[in-house]
């Protein structure tokens, strides 16, 4: 069985993440999407949020499997005998930083980590999470950025955040 991870913070989710997703389970039996519980950042949304949103986002692809992380990926992958991980990229940017990160996992994974690239399809490139909140902290219309339901989630995370 052929099996990959696709690691990130996917806070929120957007449809960048969603065509790296649906593109990359048509190369494995089995794709999941691990969310990376990152202490060194403040998520508008938990892990647990973003796990549920993740699953409510993929549910139609039935060898997509949601899961969460603390740590190193290395580590993760090597627990759950994983071999590929997934990363998508936007732009050159992008690519100069997560090469970086793909020879160190095979690095520290003597060999056991690969990553496999995907460049995001042209219509999704402008997009990141962090995009996406900035423009939604300020009420901008984010309805081409994330699903409808994410889009309703972020909303009104900004609302109860301006009411506290």
């Amino acid at each position: 069985m052929k099996r990959a991870v696709y690691p990130g913070s996917f806070d929120p989710v957007t449809y960048g993440h969603l065509d790296i997703i649906k593109r990359a389970s048509r190369f494995f039996d089995e794709l999941i999407v691990s969310v990376l519980n990152n202490k060194e950042k403040t998520p508008l949304f938990s892990v647990e949020e973003r796990v549920n949103i993740l699953r409510e986002a993929t549910k139609e692809i039935p060898n997509v499997k949601v899961d969460c992380f603390s740590g190193l990926l290395i580590n993760y992958a090597a627990e759950n005998d994983l071999h590929i991980a997934v990363r998508g990229l936007r732009a050159i940017t992008d690519f100069e930083y997560e090469l970086q990160i793909a020879q160190t996992n095979r690095k520290l994974s003597q060999g056991q980590l690969d990553t496999m690239f995907l460049t995001t399809s042209l219509e999704y490139a402008y997009l990141s999470s962090s995009s996406v909140k900035e423009i939604a902290s300020f009420g901008g219309d984010i309805s081409q950025c994330v699903p409808e339901f994410v889009e309703k989630l972020i909303q009104e995370k900004y609302r109860n955040a301006k009411q506290q």
